[in-house]
């Protein structure tokens, strides 16, 4: 009875480790290390397959006289609750905010549309500027505050 209950206590301790280290992850912004890229930097458009490309131009056009500064591309699914957090919340951002605009792909009818970006989880937010480039990105709902931190410079 003793080795049952020890092999219990270990695996509720490593999935309460893993919950942690999970939960953790979750809205975190990785900034884009730009001392890594070369002189010509590819764009998201240039990255994805002709359909996606297409979709995404209409959507975001890129480098366009008054485009917004940062837009905000959510990559969700249908079923996916954090994705309708992160809507509301990047949403309501974007209506505050002057130099944001908020854009959300459905991938669900169209998951190869994901590797090329190296998306493996919804929702993963691409915050691109005006030329399509990649300044940031985030998966799961983002703090507030920090998002805004991290916007901040963008914004001028």
């Amino acid at each position: 009875m003793t080795a049952e209950w020890w092999a219990l206590a270990c695996a509720v301790t490593v999935a309460m480790f893993l919950g942690l280290v999970w939960r953790a992850r979750q809205g975190r912004i990785r900034v884009r290390n730009t001392t890594a890229d070369t002189d010509v930097e590819r764009t998201v458009f240039d990255q994805l397959p002709q359909e996606i490309n297409r979709t995404l131009r209409e959507r975001v056009p890129a480098g366009s006289e008054g485009s917004q500064a940062v837009t905000l591309l959510q990559l969700s699914t249908t079923f996916c609750a954090p994705c309708r957090h992160t809507r509301i919340l990047l949403a309501g951002l974007a209506e505050r905010t002057e130099g944001i605009r908020h854009v959300e792909v459905d991938l669900t009818h169209h998951p190869d549309w994901s590797t090329p970006l190296g998306v493996h989880t919804t929702p993963t937010t691409l915050a691109l500027d005006s030329t399509g480039r990649e300044l940031f990105r985030f998966g799961g709902v983002p703090r507030r505050d920090k998002l805004t931190e991290v916007l901040r410079p963008y914004l001028g």
